[in-house]
């Protein structure tokens, strides 16, 4: 079934009985050429590509719970491709164009909505950065303004400026940046895969791999024995867990990264605004919520829950910015199991069983990298060479230290 808007006034007039489910339920087959393990943004991707650009069959995508149940649809919805170092710049870039084709390519409405991204300026210091920055993002093709205090207060006239702990001397502007609806996104490729013949089978979780001879055989799961040509594994904050059952061991870490949303107000935050002086991240979504963010919980953990402390330091990055938010009430939070790399950049690789496949590390990074990770991860698959913009995440970087150091934000950026 296409979708329009002619059809959504056919379907009004027809008191909407012609709709029909997204996506089939089908029972697992013995054997696939590809099983993606993993059903979230990057797993789904990853098989839509692999079917429609790539055009490959026999390719099943392993969920363990329901679609959506995982990261991708818990986190705070930003897309953005503003980083510095060449290792990831033309990525996310990439990353980026696909976004802004994503509704028409799936034909699915995911809610991309460019309404930019700007990152607060503190110090001389961090002025001089975000300059560098900014210039690394032009030579990669992206879009990049230094915003004066002036261009910022008619922008954003309700940060703290006069009073401010932190005072705003500027900003890093990218306008095509934005938010899109992180369950769109899932629903879209989704249904996108399901019509070029992808099986997407809920409720099967992966307990061990089949290996014999330093290949993989097969998966087995919670639904009996499947066998696989090629598996592939986009499990975010599961990865070491999923990894250790071919007997290898993952230079990342597993963290909470907790987000808020607000109750519903009228519209007041034009865009995508991050805090210089602290780790605070906010944008309004359609329905009115302030949605935001800051940093992982200090420990390690498999819960999609996080601790008052991490709450409190949050909420006070948000007051110091803009204190009109204290007048708002928080109205839900939660959390996300964040594969910590251990120089913040993410693994996209072949490991060294044979026909066995990484894709993971994403720290904060996962939502906005979806629709380039699934491209650049069907790529591996398919060709089993690295995509001309993935070619830096190896998984032996760290062994060989070409670490991607983009601003210390792994597991332990203290220590790097």
């Amino acid at each position: 079934m296409r979708y329009s808007g002619f059809r959504v006034i056919k379907e009004a007039l027809l008191g909407q009985k012609g709709w029909r489910p997204l996506w089939r339920d089908p029972e697992p087959q013995p054997r696939y050429d590809y099983v993606i393990v993993g059903g979230g943004g990057h797993g789904l991707a990853t098989a839509y590509y692999l079917a429609k650009t790539f055009q490959k069959s026999r390719i099943a995508v392993l969920e363990k719970g329901w679609l959506g149940s995982g990261n991708i649809g818990r986190n705070t919805t930003i897309i953005r491709s503003n980083y510095l170092l060449p290792g990831n710049e033309p990525f996310y870039e990439f990353s980026m164009k696909l976004w802004e084709n994503l509704e028409q390519e799936t034909n699915f409405n995911s809610m991309v909505s460019q309404r930019g991204i700007i990152n607060l300026i503190h110090t001389d210091a961090q002025r001089d950065a975000y300059r560098r920055r900014g210039n690394a993002m032009l030579f990669a093709g992206a879009d990049a303004q230094l915003l004066s205090p002036n261009e910022l207060r008619e922008m954003v006239p309700f940060l703290n400026y006069d009073n401010a702990r932190f005072p705003i001397k500027g900003g890093l502007f990218q306008r095509r940046a934005g938010t899109a609806r992180h369950d769109g996104v899932a629903w879209g490729y989704a249904r996108g895969a399901d019509m070029r013949g992808v099986d997407i089978i809920q409720n099967c979780e992966v307990t061990g791999m089949r290996i014999e001879g330093g290949k993989v055989l097969g998966v087995e799961t919670s639904r009996g024995y499947i066998a696989a040509g090629k598996v592939g594994v986009a499990v975010a904050g599961s990865s070491s867990r999923v990894m250790s059952m071919a007997g290898m061991r993952l230079p990342v870490e597993s963290h909470v990264l907790q987000a808020f949303v607000s109750e519903g107000l009228k519209p007041v935050i034009p865009g995508v605004i991050t805090f210089g002086a602290g780790h605070f991240y906010v944008s309004q979504s359609d329905k009115g919520g302030l949605v935001f963010g800051g940093d992982i919980d200090g420990y390690n953990s498999y819960a999609q829950r996080g601790n008052l402390p991490v709450v409190e330091d949050v909420l006070e990055g948000g007051m110091a910015l803009m204190p009109m938010i204290g007048r708002a009430r928080l109205l839900r939070s939660w959390g996300g199991i964040m594969d910590m790399s251990m120089d913040g950049s993410p693994i996209i690789d072949r490991t060294s069983v044979d026909g066995l496949y990484f894709n993971g590390g994403w720290c904060y990074g996962g939502f906005k990298a979806t629709p380039a990770s699934g491209f650049a991860f069907a790529h591996l698959l398919a060709t089993d060479r690295p995509h001309e913009t993935a070619t830096a995440y190896r998984l032996d970087r760290f062994a060989r230290g070409y670490l991607i150091d983009e601003k210390g934000v792994g597991a332990q950026p203290n220590l790097h």
